[in-house]
């Protein structure tokens, strides 16, 4: 398949997604060496999950099918310019190039806009429209403690 067809494979999940009453209009593929290993379209309103994007919902497939955390040698093909969550969990999948057909002002004009959290992320936490407080910090650090002292552990 060609970059092309990989996109217009993301642009036809976003179609599906949305006529099928699923989510909104974003759809998503995750690409290893030639061949689509994750898919998934927008289904937050469908399963009441707000982290139902399509980029995570094909990280998830691609992860699930390739039995890793990691999709470093892999491409992203979306329909739209990824949100910060989306673009987070590119960067957690590790995932080194990202292709996309909408940007994020073009999303704002149909009614999603990330802007405003993307202006929140570079707040300091006290300044954020989402309140943010430390608490039981002592109590938390002994999971902390005991991951660093971990022999065993999975990096990621």
């Amino acid at each position: 398949m060609s970059q092309e067809k990989y996109m217009r494979e993301a642009l036809h999940l976003a179609e599906m997604g949305m006529r099928g009453g699923r989510g909104g209009p974003f759809g998503c593929v995750v690409v290893r060496k030639g061949e689509i290993v994750g898919r998934g379209h927008n289904r937050v309103t469908s399963t009441n999950d707000p982290t139902a994007h399509a980029e995570v919902v094909a990280i998830r497939d691609a992860c699930a099918n390739l039995e890793t955390f990691q999709l470093d040698d892999c491409e992203l093909y979306t329909s739209c310019e990824p949100c910060p969550m989306c673009l987070s969990a590119i960067y957690w999948a590790r995932i080194p190039q990202i292709f996309y057909g909408n940007t994020r002002t073009d999303a704002a004009a149909i009614g999603f806009d990330d802007d405003f959290i993307y202006q929140q992320v570079p707040l300091p936490p006290e300044q954020r429209t989402v309140k943010m407080q430390l608490f039981l910090r002592d109590e938390a650090q002994g999971a902390f403690k005991e991951w660093a002292a971990k022999t065993d552990k999975v990096r990621y």
